[in-house]
């Protein structure tokens, strides 16, 4: 059985729908799926074992150049691409009118998705074939596992999702394995930061701890900031700038991570690792951390100025010992 997935961002999202993907593969023996996804974040779904294709596509980045000739032209080899199998089942874990009219409507095979009542676009629906009622109500892994085991006939496992990655990163942990915190302080809305001071005074803190720190980053001014939160301390090292593959190594071998609401604080979670999420004004209900180890701090005010350094490191001294 092939099924073409079509789940193309963010890297939260695209994670979060793993645990599905191990689900059909307990399920339905010899199962393989092909993936759509940002070419961003193309490493991702290859880190699957029932993952055959990576189908990668930039629609983030064509629609600065719609109707240039070199969009147009990277539009047709993707559709081209994209058409070259025909599925025995098509599945849009995206949920978005985007997505379903650019992607999923012209793939070949039985089309499913959410839902109007489900979708995060309820016009999304338009373009699926067999459309699947979703309690909204539930994690966004819980929701994906869902779609699947309806979109394939089976039923889903009573176990907690396993994102089936793990062991991938953990069979060649790095010299240092366990001997170093990462500190992930880098996301992209500026109300979903805890404050450079709150950092500092967490990794004075941690000074007498016999761990390192790291922090690593991807944009400059991310950069600046982990200049600016290691300056003055020996235990703290700004890593270099990594591709995601080594990232999650690094992860892989943290004894404990800190993080804010990040793409990277899924990517943790999806490689088991202890990690204490710090919340302000998003709600971890539905969209937080998920797994083993996984734990949260959430601001009462949806502001992170009041989750003190000293109420984080209580947390951390649990996962140090």
């Amino acid at each position: 059985m092939r099924v073409l997935i079509v789940k193309t961002s963010s890297m939260g999202d695209v994670l979060h729908t793993l645990p599905a993907l191990t689900d059909a593969q307990n399920a339905i023996p010899n199962i393989q799926f092909d993936w759509v996804v940002e070419e961003g974040f193309a490493q991702i779904p290859g880190w699957h074992s029932a993952v055959d294709q990576v189908i990668p596509v930039a629609i983030r980045r064509w629609r600065k150049s719609w109707f240039s000739a070199d969009t147009r032209k990277e539009r047709a080899e993707f559709i081209a691409q994209l058409q070259r199998r025909h599925y025995d089942a098509v599945i849009d874990a995206q949920g978005l009118i985007k997505s379903a009219f650019l992607i999923t409507r012209k793939a070949k095979g039985i089309k499913h998705g959410q839902d109007r009542h489900s979708a995060r676009e309820p016009l999304a629906s338009w373009f699926y074939d067999v459309k699947h009622p979703i309690a909204k109500n539930q994690h966004a892994v819980e929701r994906t596992r869902q779609l699947f085991a309806l979109s394939l006939g089976y039923s889903i496992p009573d176990n907690k999702g396993d994102y089936g990655i793990a062991r991938r990163f953990l069979a060649t942990p790095p010299a240092d394995a366990n001997r170093y915190l990462v500190f992930l302080h880098a996301t992209t809305r500026d109300d979903k930061h805890w404050p450079e001071q709150h950092w500092r005074e967490l990794i004075a803190l941690t000074a007498d701890s016999g761990f390192k720190i790291k922090l690593p980053w991807g944009a400059p001014h991310e950069q600046e900031r982990a200049k600016r939160l290691a300056k003055g301390f020996q235990h703290v090292e700004v890593l270099p700038k990594l591709p995601l593959e080594e990232i999650a190594n690094v992860l892989a071998g943290a004894k404990a991570v800190v993080s804010v609401d990040t793409g990277l604080s899924h990517l943790t979670a999806a490689l088991d690792r202890p990690n204490i999420t710090l919340y302000g004004p998003t709600d971890p209900g539905l969209i937080g951390g998920y797994g083993k180890n996984q734990s949260e701090l959430c601001a009462s005010d949806k502001n992170l100025l009041s989750l003190t350094a000293s109420s984080v490191q209580e947390k951390l001294k649990r996962f140090m010992g």
